[in-house]
Formats: structure tokens, C-alpha cells, sequence
């Protein structure tokens, strides 16, 4: 059974930084794609950033353009966990933050926050102005 466990969440000021990690237990990202989401209260989730892989592509980056150039995500070579270096961050960034993972996404899904079909419990993000 796949588990993911979400951690690394916290309250900051804005401009500084956190790194989020999702442990994947029950799963190996051979193919398909991890994914951070985020909610905030009011709003719908949205996909913040994930990575992609199969077997021509070993591991890539997307984002969404609310955090491209100040988020970075990044999997560990055992393609069990999956991070989210967060940096200048801002108050609109405030929210739950969820790993996303799907065993059969391909890019064109996975980059659109597609498709994804097992979800950790989230861990908060708060950042203050």
C-alpha cells in the first residue's frame, strides 16, 4: 500500500526559506510523477511543483508559475522521497502543503497536476508579512 509522509512545514517571515520532504513508503518512482499541492483556506488546491521520470528521463523538474525561479523540487536517487526547497517566500505561499504521486502519469500530465492518485496528510506552510 502506498504512503506518503509530508514534513518540514513551518512558520517563517517572508523572504526566508524552508525545505519540505514526502516520504514515499509502498512505492518507487520508477515511471510516473511526485508532486507538491497546495491549499489555502477559501481556495482550491493548486499543483505548486514536482518531478517527473521514466525510462528516457531520469528525473524532471516542473513548476507552476507562481513559484518558478523561487522553489526548486528535487528527488533523492532511491526515488523514495521527494523535496521543495522554498525561498523568498511570500504570504500568498501560506497554506497546507500536499505530496502528490501517481505510479503512470506522463509528462504532459503530470506537469498539468494531473492524474495523481495517492495523497499524504499535508503539513503546514505559514508565512507572515
Amino acid at each position: 500500500q502506498v504512503q506518503l509522509l509530508e514534513s518540514g512545514g513551518g512558520s517563517v517571515e517572508a523572504g526566508g526559506s524552508l525545505t519540505l520532504s514526502c516520504v514515499a513508503s509502498g512505492y518507487t518512482v520508477s515511471g510516473g510523477c511526485m508532486a507538491w499541492f497546495r491549499q489555502a483556506p477559501g481556495k482550491e488546491r493548486e499543483g505548486v511543483a514536482g518531478v517527473f521520470s521514466s525510462y528516457y528521463t531520469p528525473a524532471a523538474a516542473f513548476y507552476s508559475d507562481s513559484v518558478k525561479g523561487r522553489f526548486t523540487a528535487s528527488r533523492d536517487n532511491a526515488k523514495t522521497t521527494l523535496y521543495l526547497q522554498m525561498d523568498s517566500l511570500k504570504p500568498e505561499d501560506t497554506g497546507m502543503y500536499y505530496c502528490g504521486a501517481t505510479k503512470y502519469g506522463a509528462w504532459n500530465t503530470c506537469s498539468q497536476f494531473s492524474g495523481y492518485d495517492y495523497w499524504g496528510q499535508g503539513t503546514q506552510v505559514t508565512v507572515s508579512s
